[in-house]
């Protein structure tokens, strides 16, 4: 069945869809990766990081690890999700979320889609193909301010000017349309990579981000080989199709 919330508003908050004991059995995977990428990304993390990302190719973890992330990723309590929305998913990347090192460095409304297409190419993509965060927080977080159903329509005067900086503005702005969506540790949100977002940094920040798409050639040359689980991974998995 269509998900007409989504299709109307282009985010989907569960609540509580996660319980502790299901959080706990990845937490330590998280963690693990987390402080090796502290460590190795220092001079960035002090600067600007606010996420990493390319867990499931992590040198840092066990192959059992990532086979542990691939279960959690392919889960059919998230796919059941994802599908209300999009009917054939395929894998993205995973990336976690977390506060910047200085707790008064700005967030920043943004479209994922502005640091790889022009603004021309950025309004053509809202008509598609849709790409999916879904996002999970394993703490009580701000979450993240949207502009609602701004996946499929575009930027208004205010709007442009504040995410691209222009007459003055600051991409920090407050925006008029702007809606706070707060989350509670075991809570999934999905939102389209396409909407006018920013995360909202604070409290104890921490949250696992996994990309899904409408499978598209425009989006396939992102897929990394090495973001995949193995052959012998994908036996392992309850559905191994998210991932071919």
């Amino acid at each position: 069945m269509e998900n007409t919330f989504f299709k109307q508003h282009g985010y989907m908050h569960v609540k509580g869809l996660y319980n502790d004991s299901a959080l706990s059995a990845i937490r330590p995977i998280l963690d693990k990766f987390h402080n090796n990428w502290l460590r190795e990304n220092s001079l960035f993390y002090k600067t600007k990081a606010i996420n990493s990302s390319g867990l499931t190719a992590s040198p840092w973890l066990t192959e059992d690890e990532k086979l542990s992330l691939f279960h959690f990723i392919n889960s059919t309590q998230l796919l059941n999700q994802v599908t209300s929305i999009i009917a054939r998913p395929r894998f993205l990347n995973s990336q976690l979320f977390f506060n910047p090192y200085n707790p008064e460095q700005h967030n920043y409304w943004h479209r994922d889609s502005q640091y790889h297409l022009d603004i021309n190419a950025q309004q053509s993509a809202l008509t598609g193909p849709e790409v999916l965060h879904c996002r999970i927080a394993f703490e009580d977080e701000h979450g993240i301010e949207l502009i609602p159903a701004s996946h499929k329509n575009w930027d208004s005067e205010e709007e442009l000017a504040v995410r691209l900086e222009l007459q003055g503005a600051h991409n920090y702005d407050s925006l008029s349309r702007g809606k706070t969506i707060s989350l509670q540790k075991g809570d999934l949100l999905i939102f389209s990579a396409n909407m006018i977002h920013r995360g909202l940094y604070g409290l104890n920040r921490f949250s696992l981000d996994i990309l899904f798409f409408e499978r598209h050639e425009s989006v396939e040359q992102f897929i990394y080989t090495d973001f995949l689980p193995t052959d012998a991974q994908l036996k392992k998995l309850e559905n191994p199709a998210v991932f071919i």
